[in-house]
């Protein structure tokens, strides 16, 4: 009987251990692995994330959808317009002049194009530990160019909306992922929009980094959409840490 019991006691505890919820998937992974998880590839959004945010997008909106539409729209989508993937359905002419106004904002955005502090250094990390790292953007392969010609940081591949379907379709990263042929679990997708950048990366079944600068995002945020990021930051320069605490970075 006491055997018995001791048995019965055992179980209890190995059930409750078992279902501890943890406090995020990396912990979890050391936990029970006593290993870290390697990570061979890191994905970057452009404008907001690798360049300081220029383009004023709720005034690119509101061009493309007249004040009436742009506010209907935003009630029945708090956590952002996706401006692209709306126009998709209007007629080949109404498409041609909202792609003429967005390129126009897109213009101004380059005339002031400026490279986040701490891309480039976080960039010269990853060289460092011979890491690859690809470029994803909803902003066009000319602004892409752009950026690589002025500030000397290239990445390779770099998509842009060309590429279809764009984020937050998980098909830019997973082609970036078979390119590189690393499996997505061994990437990290990094960019400052919840529903675009992280819902990618959380499609493609990637590590994912969102960078909050100002503080935008909250728990409500995550819990609306559905999708929690594995790590959130304030900066760029954040990130070497969080890579060098949780990841093999081995070659």
């Amino acid at each position: 009987m006491e055997k018995l019991t001791m048995t019965f006691l055992l179980s209890r505890a190995f059930v409750s251990l078992t279902l501890r919820p943890s406090s995020s998937s990396i912990s979890m992974a050391n936990l029970t692995t006593n290993a870290k998880s390697r990570l061979r590839g890191v994905v970057f959004d452009m404008d907001g994330t690798l360049t300081v945010p220029v383009i004023d997008f709720a005034a690119m909106y509101r061009s493309v959808l007249g004040e009436d539409e742009y506010k209907r729209i935003k009630a029945e989508s708090p956590t952002g317009i996706d401006i692209l993937h709306h126009i998709e359905s209007w007629s080949a002419d109404k498409q041609q002049k909202a792609y003429e106004t967005i390129a126009d904002f897109e213009k101004q955005g380059i005339d002031k194009l400026q490279i986040m502090p701490g891309a480039a250094e976080l960039c010269g990390f990853l060289d460092s530990k011979k890491i690859k790292r690809g470029l994803i953007t909803r902003n066009v392969k000319k602004a892409i160019d752009i950026f690589h010609q002025r500030f000397e940081v290239i990445f390779t591949p770099a998509l842009g909306r060309e590429f279809r379907p764009y984020k937050p379709n998980p098909d830019p990263l997973l082609h970036i992922c078979s390119t590189w042929d690393i499996p997505p679990n061994e990437v990290m997708m990094v960019g400052d929009s919840l529903k675009d950048d992280i819902a990618c990366g959380k499609g493609a079944g990637a590590f994912t980094c969102l960078l909050d600068e100002t503080g935008r995002y909250g728990p409500d945020d995550f819990s609306v959409t559905g999708l929690h990021p594995d790590f959130k930051v304030d900066s760029l320069s954040k990130i070497q840490k969080i890579l060098e605490t949780n990841f093999d970075l081995s070659p």
